[in-house]
């Protein structure tokens, strides 16, 4: 699993983009504050060596709480910038800081 963020000087956004290495998997999203924890916004492609990826547009200056769902089962990043215990779901959220 991959974080990577690539700030853009002419407008207030980071493309950040998430990696995750599931090659035994069907499907993977990233759900986040994002996008409303909505898997369906965060569907991640799966590339032919068996990783996930996509790249997404998040405000800058801005903290987001996220996930990965790999075939219906929620994970962390381990590469994420820190985590953050959430009540409703009962568990850490990773944490990113862009």
């Amino acid at each position: 699993m991959s974080l990577k963020k690539q700030f853009v000087k002419t407008k207030p956004v980071c493309k950040v983009t998430f990696t995750i290495d599931a090659k035994d998997a069907n499907s993977a999203a990233v759900v986040g504050d994002f996008n409303n924890w909505n898997p369906e916004e965060g569907v991640l492609s799966k590339l032919k060596n068996g990783t996930f990826k996509a790249t997404y547009d998040l405000v800058k200056d801005a903290i987001y709480e996220f996930k990965y769902v790999v075939d219906g089962v929620y994970e962390n990043d381990p590469e994420a910038d820190s985590y953050k215990w959430n009540d409703y779901a009962g568990s850490e959220n990773s944490v990113l800081v862009v």
